[in-house]
Order: structure tokens, then sequence, then C-alpha cells
């Protein structure tokens, strides 16, 4: 048996199962392929349409733990097409490439991008379908053969590759519509960074350099990156903020930089499709609204309470989301919200409140008959959520979900409630 045929046959079972049988299979690569089997198992579920093209070769496990998933990576080709329609005519030349065929299915003739950053490839092989020509560049040798092996499979045919270090190269690359970078986010220990300047290439020192060689810059950075630090630190460059989350997770923080385009900025908080909902998109400008109280209504008489999904807890737009949506903030640090109404639309999740209940022992007693599990979380609250589900004596799980918060007058209470719809 070929290593090819043992990564076929094998591709669905258990690797460490499989590391242990490695002497029955003398003829095969084993490390290569069990690369290529853990490769491919996290592909089915990051990157399916990856998974289903054969011949695809997968990169080691931490590249592929930290690559972009396909939702997000879509998102930043939708972003790139709109972003490149502003600097470009649209032309009748239609995106041929079937694997990655968006709504917006024309690319634009004289375009052209270079991701700087190129990694495994995934975004680039979303983005550069905006694109008439694009470039990969990456410094890691092993690296940019994977992706001059993948790219004619995944029918991606505008693509150059270039061994090449970030900085040097950004130096000689004639300008460009888009430049894309997604600098490093650990240290040489390992470690993490959070700090726009510690991560590598460092972008601040690039920006003189981004902007001369680009129309628009496109930067993914770390979801846990203060972004109101990284606009301050590019220097009024930025026009547009995207933080997307997916399922529940924020995942990434998009910024758009260009000195040819003028506008406010606008701050966007994606949450994308997955398959318990509907992709949300709350669009704001920062300092719009008014700080909003909860004078509007009482927390102990609310109908619903609203919890918004992690890209607005991620921006703190809060003000502007109760403005947005008319509904009243328990308290300025509770980031939960009530509305003796439903609310359509509303970025995050909406639930029914069937009770409401004090701490106070003769209360939660009643409050809580006929509750053995529920799902809590605490906002603002003096108890973690494992110190009141031991108070509570209640399992975790079942349709009942108990917001523990302290309302603006500073008093604890708990909101059980059931999901709306």
């Amino acid at each position: 048996m070929t290593t090819a045929e043992f990564i076929r046959e094998y591709r669905e079972r258990d690797i460490r199962q499989l590391a242990l049988q490695a002497n029955r299979f003398p003829d095969v690569d084993m490390p290569y392929a069990l690369d290529q089997i853990q490769g491919w198992q996290i592909a089915r579920r990051k990157l399916p349409k990856w998974a289903a093209c054969d011949g695809v070769i997968f990169p080691p496990h931490l590249s592929m733990e930290q690559c972009s998933s396909e939702p997000t990576a879509q998102y930043k080709l939708n972003l790139a097409m709109e972003w490149t329609t502003l600097n470009s005519e649209l032309s009748t030349q239609n995106c041929r490439r079937q694997q990655f065929k968006t709504q917006n299915s024309t690319i634009k003739t004289s375009t052209r991008m270079t991701d700087l950053t190129g990694g495994f490839g995934v975004d680039f092989s979303f983005t550069s379908c905006a694109f008439a020509a694009a470039t990969y560049v990456e410094r890691n040798e092993q690296l940019c053969h994977i992706v001059e092996h993948n790219l004619p499979l995944l029918g991606l045919n505008n693509a150059t590759v270039v061994c090449a270090d970030a900085v040097e190269y950004l130096s000689t690359v004639e300008p460009q519509t888009m430049l894309f970078l997604d600098p490093a986010r650990r240290d040489e220990h390992g470690a993490k960074t959070v700090m726009l300047a510690d991560c590598t290439p460092d972008v601040v020192q690039l920006l003189p350099k981004l902007l001369e060689k680009s129309r628009f810059t496109m930067l993914k950075l770390s979801p846990m990156l203060d972004w109101h630090k990284a606009v301050d630190d590019l220097q009024g460059t930025v026009r547009e903020v995207h933080i997307v989350s997916v399922g529940g997770e924020c995942k990434e923080l998009l910024l758009v930089l260009s000195t040819v385009v003028e506008s406010e900025l606008k701050v966007y908080c994606a949450d994308l499709s997955t398959a318990s909902g509907p992709s949300s998109l709350f669009v704001y400008t920062p300092g719009s609204s008014a700080p909003v109280t909860n004078s509007k209504l009482k927390t102990q008489n609310s109908k619903f309470v609203h919890e918004p999904n992690a890209s607005i807890m991620k921006a703190g737009c809060f003000d502007e989301l109760a403005a947005a949506y008319g509904v009243s903030p328990v308290s300025r640090n509770s980031h939960l919200f009530l509305s003796d109404e439903p609310v359509d639309g509303f970025p995050g999740r909406s639930f029914v409140v069937e009770r409401v209940t004090t701490m106070n022992k003769g209360e939660l007693r009643k409050a809580l008959v006929g509750i053995e599990k529920a799902n809590i979380a605490t906002r603002n609250f003096p108890l973690t959520v494992a110190e009141l589900r031991k108070r509570l004596k209640i399992k975790d799980g079942g349709d009942v979900y108990i917001f523990a918060t302290t309302t603006a007058e500073g008093e604890h209470l708990l909101l059980i409630s059931r999901k709306y719809r």
C-alpha cells in the first residue's frame, strides 16, 4: 500500500490508533501520512471545500489550527470585493473559480493584490478571487511548496507564489490595489502578543510603506487586541474595523487602512452563519449615540432579556446598540438588555423572562421550583458561574437560562428565562 492509498483509506480513523499500527505498513511514510490525515480531519470541520478536493496537501498541525475557517475567509473575500469596487470599474470577466464563487462573481481588470504573510494560503485563496492578479508571499519555504501545489487544484490560476521576507518584499513590490497582512502574534518564545507593535512584522513601523504601495490594506489581527488602541496607533488611516465572530466566539479583528478613500470610521460587528442560526451585522460610528439609561423599564417587570453576540461584546458598543434597537440596559456594566416587546433582528440571543428573583432564600426556593437543570451566565455579579451553580444546586444544561446580574441600583437579581423562538 502506498502512502497516498493509506491516507485515502484511513483518513477517518483515529490517528493515535494508526500511529500504534505503523509496523503493519512498512511502505507508508507514516509521519507524513498522519500529518495529512490529521490535517484533513481539521479541514473537514474548518475547510470542507478543501477537504473535498483530492490531492490537497495539508501543513503541520499548528498551521491548520491557526488558519482561517471558510466563513471568515469568505467574509474577507466579500470585504475585498467591496473595497476593490471603490477603486476600480467592474469588468464583465467572470470569476470562474467555482469552489469560491460569491454572489458578486465579477473580478476587476487591472487589479492586483499581494498577501505579504501567506501562511497556509486559506485567506489568500479566497481574497485572490477579487483580483485579476495576486501574489502570495511567505518566508517559510515548505509552506510555499505546499501552496504552489494546492492552488491549481483549487482552481486558482491567477496567483504567483514568492518565497521571501514580507518586509524585504514590500520595499520592492509595485503599487497594488490591496495589500493583506496577518502579522504573527507570537514572540520568539512562542508566547502570544496582544499589542500591535509587538506583532511580526511591525505594522506600525511599516505603515508609511503600506500606504504608499496600496490603495487599501487589510490587516487581520488577534481578537484579543484592543482595537481602539490599534486605531490610534495607525494614525488616522483606519477606515473600517470589522469584528468577526463565528458560533458565539470572536475569531478575528480586521482593519481596513486607506488614505485614498476619505471616510468616517465605521465599526462592523459581524456574527457569521453557523448551523444554529443566521448571520447578523451591526454597523455603527463610534461615539454617535449618547449613553442610554434603564429608566424606560423596570428589571422586575420586563418580558424579554437580550444578550449581545461576541462581536458586540468585543466592540463595546452598548450605547449604540441600545439606541438602535430601543432596548434598555440592566445597568452600565451588565451587558444585558431588556424590552417589553420582542426585538426583531437583535444581534445576539433573545429570551423570554419567566421569573425574576432576588438572592433571598425564600424567593429563590419559590422561583426555582421544578428547575433541576439550567444554563447559567453571570453579568456584573459577585459570584462566578461555578459558585452560583453550587449555591443553587442546579445541574448544567436543559432549556432554562438563568442570567445573574446587578441592577443600576445595586440589587442582585436572577432572570430565569427561556430562548425566544
